[in-house]
């Protein structure tokens, strides 16, 4: 076959691969997997997995490691640093140390058939920390789970499994060294990697900042996009040579231009290269799968799939446990991350080159591999069944929740039903109260919910999109329901349920553009509202007619919202996901619930005169006193509560000058 027969046949081979997955809504890359098996060598023969094709899938690995660096954000890092650095941490250090004993343990048992050294156990204990961060956001995401409990754990333990590859693309290659000289090539690999990336990261973004304003200023898109490709396998091509791998100059890269303005065109410039290449990579791992030898020892590859699946499950759901998570979480947390990763098939072909796994155990660990990325789907949607059936105290976990929204929902009727208290969410809220309607919250992060709630605002923890949650709120007793993210999913899961509960309650739902106007009226919303700060405006006064207040009073509310500037509209209470670089210097709110040891025990706002460190105070609530009867000249007592506005740092200056004085 000449080049161009083999160009075609990837290509339709990946196309057919690709649509197949998408009609049984599956990844494209177990597509990319099967059909590398069926063109492969071991099967139909189409194809043969040849150096040049090997080399130029390597650039999918490239390529991948630079969009990994190009969304390394320190913010987000902060933002999530007890689960990254927590449970991400010990899932990694756990998996690796525990799989290279269990496979030591082996090799004494099993001498005959499962023969290795310690160098190869280590290796393959990288391997296995590895879970499909490709699959598994993909799938969290489509079920609306990214701010759910076992979702954050999830997305902190893939962010450091994606950062933990770097040390292990340089350990992998020193491992594979004569026992003579493993020592030596252990601190070599560790020096090189030290000053070469020392160097880069230290002098490498001043140098890239000035060159990316350079091209920037030519203004031609495809000089830049030369520059974006120079650069990219220019470092990848430093690192190979200074023994390392392309993989971590490619990381690097992206670290680099990460922290440049320039960072959002390049995504967008790079992500057509990345998922071409990185198809093609897995379709060469496709290609390496000899099914005949899986065939022959088929009792080793379903021990494979097995033993590693069933031993990721009970150390992750092990350690989420002990950091704090429900059984329920712990146990979810363990089936979402137990399967095998896509750089896991990086690490193990890695460690092949380097001859630290034997031919004979290749092929069954690789097989073993595909197995439980191909399970990872049906895994994922027997979740809820499986934590049911085993985690009795999922349940009694649910029912309290459910009980302490039906408890606060209690004796309301013809009140608004809010689904999200972001900042929408909130900018109702206000003006349902300045209306005297009540209403009911729910939001999914439970920082802002717990801040919101010790302001007295009327918000519980809850998932809008879950039927038990809804009828807590008292849906069927609403007069209206707000929904007030953007996500369309979301929206049309909550609508489907509320269709179902409550047909005859009016909805108004928030929308990011008119896009998706008619579906989500087919699907029944009453109104749909788009965006930004007049759709909130929007959203509040079609909320206000729908239960009745009339018209007169809806337009001069929210007149008097725009007279005033949008002075309420600037503070929020911020959760974990506004913790980002850009959000730093905006107004946010906070509370200070005054404690029996605080400065300010006994003294008025007058005295503290909170506004010279940049702070105002929206609203006290005093202990046993009436909502607003409290002044600034009101002396304050242990359980008062103050709701301030203001930057991050007058917050935290402020809440000093309260607690110390």
């Amino acid at each position: 076959m000449n080049a161009l027969d083999i160009t075609l046949l990837y290509l339709l081979a990946a196309v057919l691969g690709v649509v197949a997955c998408r009609s049984m809504k599956l990844p494209p890359m177990l597509g990319y997997l099967f059909v590398g098996v069926v063109i492969g060598p071991h099967t139909l023969a189409l194809a043969q997995n040849s150096a040049g094709i090997r080399y130029l899938a390597e650039f999918g690995v490239v390529f991948l490691m630079f969009v990994i660096g190009l969304e390394f954000s320190l913010p987000k890092l902060r933002a999530m640093r007890k689960l990254v650095f927590g449970l991400g941490l010990s899932q990694v250090v756990a998996t690796i140390v525990l799989a290279t004993l269990g496979s030591l343990v082996m090799d004494w048992f099993f001498p005959n058939w499962w023969k290795m050294d310690w160098r190869t156990a280590l290796a393959l204990g990288g391997v296995m920390a590895m879970s499909s961060t490709a699959i598994v956001i993909k799938l969290v995401a489509e079920r609306l789970e990214l701010d759910s409990d076992h979702g954050k754990r999830v997305v902190g333990v893939l962010l450091f499994q994606d950062l933990a590859v770097v040390p292990l693309l340089v350990l992998i290659p020193a491992l594979g060294s004569p026992p003579e000289e493993l020592a030596t090539a252990l601190g070599l690999a560790f020096v090189k990697a030290v000053l070469l990336l020392g160097l880069l990261l230290t002098w490498g973004q001043k140098w890239l900042r000035w060159w990316l304003k350079q091209v920037a200023m030519r203004k031609s898109e495809e000089l830049f996009m030369l520059n974006l490709l120079l650069i990219t396998l220019g470092l990848a091509w430093i690192t190979e040579h200074a023994g390392l791998s392309m993989a971590l100059g490619a990381f690097v890269a992206g670290m680099l231009i990460s922290e440049t303005e320039y960072k959002h065109q390049v995504e967008t410039d790079i992500r057509p290269f990345h998922d071409v290449l990185l198809g093609l990579f897995f379709i060469t791992i496709g290609m390496m799968l000899d099914w005949r030898l899986v065939l022959e020892r088929w009792p080793l590859v379903l021990i494979l799939v097995t033993l590693p699946v069933l031993f990721k499950l009970a150390v992750i759901a092990a350690l989420a446990r002990w950091m704090g998570a429900g059984l329920g979480t712990a146990v979810r947390t363990g089936l979402y991350l137990a399967q095998a990763g896509e750089f896991g098939f990086v690490l193990l072909t890695l460690a092949g080159q380097n001859q630290l796994v034997p031919p004979s155990l290749f092929n069954p660990i690789l097989a073993s591999m595909v197995l439980s990325m191909l399970a990872t789907p049906f895994i994922i949607m027997k979740a809820d069944w499986v934590v049911m059936k085993f985690v009795g105290s999922d349940w009694l976990m649910q029912s309290v929740a459910m009980t302490s929204i039906a408890r606060q929902s209690m004796g309301k009727s013809g009140h608004v039903v809010i689904c999200g208290y972001g900042r929408c969410g909130q900018n109702l809220a206000r003006l349902l109260e300045k209306a005297n309607i009540e209403y009911m919250a729910l939001d999914l992060d439970p920082d802002r919910v717990q801040k919101a709630a010790k302001a007295d605002h009327s918000v519980v923890y809850g998932d809008a999109a879950r039927a038990q949650a809804l009828v807590a709120a008292g849906v069927a007793r609403a007069k209206a329901v707000a929904i007030t993210y953007i996500d369309h999913a979301s929206a049309m899961k909550v609508l489907a349920q509320l269709r179902q509960l409550a047909p005859d309650v009016p909805v108004v739902v928030r929308t990011l553009d008119d896009i998706h106007l008619d579906t989500l009226q087919a699907a029944g919303a009453t109104e749909v509202v788009p965006e930004a700060i007049e759709a909130s405006l929007m959203l509040a006064s079609h909320a206000l007619a729908l239960v009745g207040v009339p018209m007169r009073k809806v337009l001069r509310l929210v007149q008097d919202q725009r007279e005033a500037r949008y002075s309420l509209l600037r503070g929020y209470f911020h959760g974990e996901d506004d913790n980002t670089a850009d959000d730093l210097d905006n107004e946010r709110l906070a509370t200070f619930t005054v404690h029996a040891k605080s400065h300010a025990l006994g003294r008025t706002l007058e005295h503290l005169n909170l506004e010279a460190l940049g702070v105002k105070v929206v609203s006290l609530r005093c202990t046993g006193a009436k909502p607003g009867s409290c002044t600034p000249q009101t002396v304050l007592h242990d359980g008062d509560t103050l709701v301030l506005s203001g930057t991050s740092v007058a917050l935290a200056s402020a809440e000093d000058a309260l607690t110390r004085g």
